[in-house]
């Protein structure tokens, strides 16, 4: 087994971490679309697949792997943050 299959620190992301990020890459059309994918390709429960999700946009290895959708997501991240802190009702999905 070589290091780059690794998930952690030592490591690259494991298949299915770069599956979830492949997946919040891509656009849906219809609503419910996103969660039966979550279901069907990563096999995840809608709230473990978000938990995972969080905890990839602070991982070096997902930033490296999908700068673009890590950084798209913790802007979200922040901007949510602090639309609740200002009263808004925005949800970010």
């Amino acid at each position: 087994m070589s290091d780059a299959s690794l998930p952690g620190p030592q490591g690259g992301l494991s298949d299915r971490d770069r599956r979830i990020l492949a997946l919040e890459s891509r656009a849906f059309r219809y609503v419910g679309a996103k969660e039966r994918a979550i279901r069907e390709e990563i096999g995840m429960s809608k709230v473990a697949y978000y938990v995972r999700l969080n905890a990839l946009l602070d991982e070096p290895a997902a930033l490296r792997a999908a700068p673009a959708v890590v950084n798209r997501l913790r802007g979200r991240r922040t901007s949510e943050d602090g639309d609740t802190a200002a009263g808004d009702d925005h949800r970010v999905a």
